[in-house]
């Protein structure tokens, strides 16, 4: 497993796992599909077994195998095989926030007709029908903008690895 290599405070990376995942529990990533995914974050390859992770977390294989199903099913994980091996890798996908980001896209464009049918239910000339239709301007707004951000993004990366400069919080992130 990866998370033994030396230079690694094993101590703080437990605390950094349960951190960003009590953080992803509070949007309402369920917990230990979030601890699962920030463990894998943390390995250095971003591939561990199922076993691994249960014995990363100290938990049950079955907490973990649930935990991977919905993972896999958001599309933030991926499985895979070595030839020759028993034991399917659990994988973070390289752009699991990228395609996190997608699926909040698709949440919004729900939210947006679901909005839609309220202002009508309402009366749009309501007090509730006024904050419906404000609700339902921001939720367009959003949806217009991501596409051109998700797009930002990838040029920026792009331009990153181009140029042969890690990607690090010393480059422009972290703030």
């Amino acid at each position: 497993m990866s998370s033994t290599k030396p230079g690694r405070d094993e101590e703080a990376i437990s605390r950094f796992i349960e951190r960003f995942a009590s953080s992803l529990g509070e949007t309402g990533f369920p917990r230990m599909a979030a601890r699962v995914f920030v463990a894998l974050l943390v390995s250095d390859d971003g591939k561990m077994t199922a076993a691994e992770i249960a014995d990363r977390l100290q938990v049950s294989p079955a907490a973990v195998s649930s935990a991977v199903r919905f993972l896999t099913q958001v599309n933030l994980v991926g499985r895979e095989r070595e030839p020759g091996s028993r034991s399917d890798r659990i994988s973070v996908r390289g752009d699991c926030w990228y395609e996190a980001t997608l699926r909040k896209d698709q949440v919004m464009s729900r939210w947006r007709e679901d909005v839609r049918g309220g202002v009508e239910a309402v009366g749009q000339d309501t007090p509730a029908g006024e904050r419906l239709a404000e609700t339902l301007l921001f939720l367009e707004f959003i949806e217009e903008e991501m596409p051109k951000l998700l797009e930002r993004w990838r040029e920026r990366k792009a331009e990153l690895r181009r140029r042969g400069l890690q990607m690090s919080i010393d480059e422009g992130g972290g703030r």
